[in-house]
C-alpha cells in the first residue's frame, strides 16, 4: 500500500510515520508537511495525488489554534472544512481510502457520561464547528471509503502540549495552578498513530471512530500524575478553576468520549490513560530531582 500524509510535520503526523514506518515496513509512506502540500490548493493537492499516487490518505492537517479561530473562523474553515473536502474528492476520482482526524470540540462538552460515536454534534466553538464541517465533507464524499478518527487532549514527545507544559513546571520546581472543572481523556499521539495505521488498513472500517485513551481525568488530576511520574512534588499543583483563566474560547468542560465502534470491529478499545501515559513519559523524558515526602 502507498499512504500519503498531510499534517506529517506536527504532533500526531510525527508519531503516524513511526508507527507506519515500524508496523508496515513492506508498504510506501509520504509525509508532506504544510510547506510540501498545501492542502487548502487545489493545485497542490492534485500534484501531491498525481505525484504520489496514495491508497490511503491521512489527513492530520488542521488549523488548531482554538482562540484565534474565534476571530479567524473563516480562515480556520478553510483548513478545517473546505481542505478536507478538496481531499475527499481527490480520494473519490483516485479509488484511495481517507483517514481524516477531528476532535471531541464537535460536541457541546456539557455531557456527564461519554459521548458515543453517534452522538449529535452541538459545538460551541469555531473551532469545533470548523472540524464538523470537515467530517461532514469527508464522510459525505466518500460514504464507503471515508473514516473520521476525533482525539483530544494529545500529547507526545514534540510540539506544544497540556503534558509538556507540566514537565517544564515539574523540573522548574515551581507551584503551578490548575484547573478542575475541564475534564477529558489524556492521549497519547503513538496509540492514536497505531488506531490510524489499524483503520487505514481495513477496508471494512468506514465512519466515525473515537481513538483517546480510556478513563477520564481533570486537568488537575493530569498535573499531578505528570508531577508524580517525574518524580516531582504532586504537592505544588494547586487546584483552581477555569474563572481563573479566562481565554476567548471556552474549553469544554467535559470531553470524555466512548469507544463502542472499536468492538464492533473485534478490536480492543484504546487503553487506560495512566498506563499511556507512564509508557509515554518512560520513552520520552528523563526524570527531574526526586521527590522525597
Amino acid at each position: 500500500m502507498r499512504w500519503l500524509v498531510t499534517g506529517a510535520g506536527g504532533l500526531l503526523g510525527h508519531h503516524l510515520l513511526e508507527c507506519l514506518a515500524a508496523g508496515r515496513p513492506d508498504d510506501a509512506v509520504i509525509g508532506l508537511d504544510r510547506t510540501r502540500l498545501d492542502v487548502t490548493s487545489p493545485r497542490s493537492v492534485r500534484r501531491a495525488f498525481a505525484d504520489h499516487r496514495p491508497d490511503v490518505v491521512v489527513n492530520c492537517a488542521g488549523y488548531t489554534a482554538v482562540d484565534a479561530a474565534e476571530a479567524h473562523e473563516r480562515e480556520a474553515l478553510r483548513v478545517n472544512g473546505a481542505a478536507p473536502r478538496r481531499l475527499a474528492l481527490a480520494c473519490a476520482e483516485t479509488g484511495a481510502r481517507l483517514v481524516h482526524v477531528s476532535t471531541d470540540h464537535v460536541f457541546s462538552g456539557e455531557a456527564r457520561t461519554p459521548y458515543a460515536e453517534d452522538h449529535p454534534p452541538a459545538p460551541r466553538t469555531a473551532y469545533g464547528r470548523t472540524k464538523l464541517a470537515g467530517e461532514q465533507a469527508v464522510l459525505g464524499v466518500l460514504p464507503r471509503a471515508g473514516v473520521v478518527v476525533r482525539t483530544a487532549w494529545l500529547h507526545g514527545d514534540r510540539g506544544r502540549s497540556f503534558v509538556r507544559t507540566m514537565m517544564g513546571f515539574a523540573a522548574r520546581h515551581e507551584p503551578v495552578a490548575v484547573v478542575t472543572d475541564q475534564v477529558g481523556q489524556p492521549t497519547w499521539a503513538a496509540d492514536v498513530a497505531e488506531r490510524i495505521v489499524l483503520l487505514g488498513g481495513r477496508p471494512e472500517a468506514t465512519g466515525v471512530f473515537h481513538a483517546t485513551n480510556a478513563g477520564a481525568a481533570s486537568r488537575y488530576e493530569l498535573a499531578v500524575e505528570v508531577f508524580r511520574l517525574v518524580g516531582a512534588d504532586p504537592g505544588r499543583v494547586r487546584p483552581t478553576t477555569s474563572d481563573a483563566f479566562p481565554t476567548p474560547t471556552r474549553r469544554p468542560p467535559y470531553a470524555v468520549l466512548g469507544h463502542a465502534r472499536w468492538r464492533e470491529l473485534g478490536v480492543a478499545p484504546p487503553r487506560d490513560w495512566r498506563a499511556a501515559l507512564r509508557t509515554a513519559l518512560a520513552r520520552e523524558a528523563a526524570p527531574v530531582t526526586r521527590w522525597s515526602p
